[in-house]
């Protein structure tokens, strides 16, 4: 065995028990969540289902008690998704406006202004939750799904700046310049120039901002109200909802649902966000 293949077989092997790492997780809440109680209670975590049981998705979606509500994760669903909706679309707007502005028409102290929103890259979110519900109050959004859109829009938009920003410092000024000699001003030279060369970076913050957006829970538990209560908060909720027999079939079904509409973005537009990534989306 030579010194390529002997290296090639090392990369495989990396590569194979980092899957497993990740998909063994993944294949016990499936399994589980396809067992009634009894082939939970006699088998054990590794064991494939005797038969395919959906009667815990059924319970997980529509019935299941998260507290003293039984509506399942069907209203909680919804309400991730007319938040996560409008928040990743606004952000991702924003993102690109501002790093359209300090990319292609600086003034003076644009650098300086960008490295103050850059703070919003590693600062983290507790420090925000005060002032933030304040403001909050101010607008008369609290504890609601509007709320909790502004929130997420302003707590992306550092991120989503800093991707626009870097992505447009690589595109060829004179294209800029060669447009405003054309006469083109400022949203003209964005909307027919700048955007339509900006697919690969939009591919990549639209799933990174949904990803987070849907996954987050801390905005989630501390802004919403009762009935504006995002999925994480639900399934969080569900988990910790005490009963005579534990359901962790029920438990594992709804996890999957909460986590599904992630999963299914990376299955579908992954290749766009690899793509994103390697033509130059986050290089400084």
């Amino acid at each position: 065995m030579n010194a390529k293949t002997l290296s090639r077989f090392a990369v495989y092997a990396v590569l194979l028990i980092a899957a497993f790492f990740f998909l063994a997780p993944l294949y016990v809440m499936l399994a589980t969540s396809f067992k009634d109680a009894e082939q939970i209670r006699s088998g054990n975590l590794l064991s494939l289902p005797t038969s395919l049981n959906f009667e815990s998705w059924t319970l997980a979606w529509s019935t299941a008690c998260t507290g003293i509500d039984c509506r399942g994760l069907k209203p909680y669903f919804w309400n991730s998704v007319m938040m996560a909706v409008p928040a990743v679309l606004i952000s991702t707007g924003w993102g690109a406006i501002n790093g359209y502005v300090l990319s292609m028409w600086k003034f003076k102290g644009s650098d300086l202004l960008f490295g103050f929103i850059l703070f919003g890259v590693f600062m983290p979110f507790q420090v925000v939750l005060l002032p933030m519900s304040q403001v909050l109050g101010f607008l008369g959004l609290s504890s609601s799904i509007g709320g909790l859109v502004l929130v997420h829009c302003l707590a992306g938009m550092a991120g989503t700046t800093l991707f626009f920003r870097n992505y447009y410092t690589a595109i060829p000024r004179e294209l800029v310049n060669a447009a405003r000699m054309d006469g083109a001003g400022f949203w003209r030279i964005f909307y027919r120039i700048v955007i339509p060369m900006s697919t690969p970076i939009l591919m990549v913050t639209l799933i990174w901002q949904f990803t987070n957006i849907w996954n987050d829970f801390l905005f989630g538990v501390a802004f919403s109200g009762a009935d504006r209560k995002p999925i994480t908060v639900g399934l969080n909720n569900m988990a910790n909802t005490t009963s005579s027999v534990k359901s962790y079939n029920v438990d594992m079904a709804a996890a999957i649902i909460a986590g599904l509409p992630t999963m299914l973005v990376y299955v579908l537009a992954g290749q766009y966000f690899v793509k994103g990534l390697t033509a130059g989306a986050v290089k400084g």
